[in-house]
């Protein structure tokens, strides 16, 4: 539990900062990188990572690059010039905080096609693939939200993760680009799903009601769709998911025929979470809450600032609206949002 104390020496550090200096560090606007369209520019925005090494008692996979390699942890995420700042934080805390980094397998799901080179320069011995999300693919099935964030077509890349990734890769670790790991990957690799397809942390205090509109809920063949099981509520940021099974099952198509009846019968009015609700929901292998100490951005409109939940934690998450990099920029930071700079590499104006 060594590094239980070190984080929260590192937290209270952390507090003092915020307490004693609040002119903190200004950061370039998110528009900045936004707009960065050539390859050049966006290399330019972000510093290389600090070096990385499997420690000695780790089995070595350097020889083989491969990404069917049995010995490789593998996690998705997305990539696109708006989250780009947060996915390049969350890959560098994984890496800071895995005591077999070079063991570690990234999937970059990207819909533009510049991104990959911004990677190589910034993690120069990474492991990782890119691969293109068509928009298209989603397009015509999205509805309206809550946040035009949440409209995004990439947000629904998770959706297609097994048609897209190798059908070698038979596991792996989703996230979202809005949190930073401070304990070791492979521990929630590692995770025992039994026979269920996904994994993640369930928080069945949630009002489960409110994802759906009471129209679903009033119609037997929409809410018929739980009887029998015991749904709890889920964030989809971060989820151990089952390809094989996965694939076997069909499950992307399961998701689909939902947002199909969504865009004729508005069901629910929240992105991309409520159609994994109803495939998954009562059917998932229960992960600690350790690893997903979310809400951290405040609520879906003023992404106001939020303290962490009690216990252990291992994956901080700012789901939201309100981003930590955001919030820096803006002279505006919460206090647990120094908890994300260290791992930080956009080039900061001084």
């Amino acid at each position: 539990m060594l590094w239980i104390t070190r984080f929260s020496a590192f937290f209270s550090a952390a507090m003092a900062v915020i307490i004693l200096s609040p002119s903190l560090q200004s950061f370039p606007p998110a528009a900045a990188i936004r707009s960065s369209h050539p390859d050049r520019s966006l290399i330019s925005s972000f510093r290389k990572s600090p070096a990385f090494r499997n420690a000695e008692e780790c089995l070595s996979s350097a020889a083989d690059s491969n990404v069917c390699n049995p010995s490789l942890v593998h996690v998705a995420i997305t990539l696109d010039v708006v989250y780009l700042r947060g996915s390049i934080a969350a890959v560098n805390s994984i890496l800071q905080h895995s005591l077999c980094p070079e063991n570690v397998f990234f999937h970059f799901i990207v819909s533009e096609t510049n991104l990959e080179s911004l990677v190589r320069s910034t993690f120069q011995e990474l492991r990782f693939k890119v691969y293109y999300f068509a928009p298209e693919t989603v397009r015509g099935l999205i509805s309206s939200s809550v946040r035009q964030a949440l409209e995004q077509p990439l947000n629904y890349a998770r959706n297609y993760l097994a048609e897209l990734l190798e059908d070698c890769v038979n596991r792996v670790i989703y996230l979202d680009s809005d949190l930073i790991v401070v304990d070791d990957i492979a521990k929630l690799w590692k995770t025992g799903l039994g026979p269920r397809i996904i994994g993640a942390p369930e928080y069945c205090h949630a009002n489960f009601t409110k994802y759906f509109t009471g129209g679903f809920w009033s119609e037997e063949r929409f809410s018929g769709t739980f009887r029998g099981r015991s749904p709890c509520y889920f964030n989809t940021g971060v989820m151990v998911i089952d390809l094989k099974r996965w694939r076997g099952g069909g499950y992307t198509r399961r998701i689909e025929k939902w947002m199909e009846i969504q865009r004729t019968e508005r069901i629910y009015d929240l992105g991309s979470l409520p159609p994994f609700l109803l495939v998954f929901a009562g059917h998932v292998a229960p992960i600690p809450h350790r690893w997903n100490q979310h809400g951290l951005g405040g609520d879906n409109v003023r992404g106001s600032c939020r303290d962490l939940h009690p216990g252990p934690v291992s994956l901080l998450h700012w789901s939201g609206s309100g981003k930590p990099w955001l919030r820096l920029d803006s002279k505006r930071p919460c206090p647990l949002d120094a908890l994300w700079t260290p791992y930080d590499l956009y080039r900061h104006s001084h």
